[in-house]
């Protein structure tokens, strides 16, 4: 039942906001958290290791984990969340994750400094944003997918669309399949042999 809470908490930043820009929002901040707990975790992990370094680079490619910059961490945006620039420092988080990591350049949204969005709201979004969704006990419990699944309801609901009504843009569909790496079947039309 966390999801519904989750979505009460996150939707009181919407205010005025159009549902299809704010859904870009919430789960634009849900994925940076998502990263940011995968890297999070084995930088704990390399940290304790005696010859990992946990600043490079290598070790979390070698994880198949983004590298996550300083700037970018969560813990830096939780830090700044309270800040009148928030939406300026997410922004400049989403760049810094896509230039250290090819596969998402391009696809990460950087609309979070636009005036239309309220930095309060979006301070208290980040600070709700507190529980873990990319740990490896919470990828366990998909909890990344469930909340994902609930929201992308709610907001083809405040849409006027049903579940499932939703484009996927062709850089999302290249970066799953990228990450998934299949090597059978069909995937968006593509087979894989």
């Amino acid at each position: 039942g966390f999801e519904e809470k989750l979505w009460a908490m996150a939707d009181k930043l919407r205010g005025s906001m159009d549902a299809s820009e704010y859904k870009h929002v919430v789960l634009g901040l849900l994925f940076l958290k998502y990263v940011s707990d995968s890297f999070e975790e084995l930088y704990k992990q390399l940290k304790e290791e005696e010859w990992a370094d946990p600043e490079d680079k290598d070790e979390y490619l070698a994880e198949n984990v983004f590298w996550v910059p300083k700037e970018a961490r969560w813990s830096y945006i939780k830090e700044n969340a309270k800040k009148p620039e928030i939406g300026q420092i997410i922004d400049e988080a989403m760049i810094a994750i896509e230039k250290e990591n090819e596969s998402l350049r391009g696809v990460l949204p950087k609309n979070f400094a636009r005036p239309d969005l309220d930095k309060t709201g979006l301070g208290e979004t980040i600070d709700m944003f507190s529980f873990c969704v990319g740990d490896k006990e919470s990828r366990s419990k998909d909890v990344l997918g469930r909340v994902y699944e609930y929201f992308l309801g709610k907001f083809a609901s405040a849409e006027g669309k049903g579940d499932g009504e939703f484009y996927t843009p062709m850089t999302v569909v290249k970066l799953l399949v990228e990450r998934l790496e299949p090597y059978r079947g069909r995937v968006d039309g593509t087979y894989f042999l």
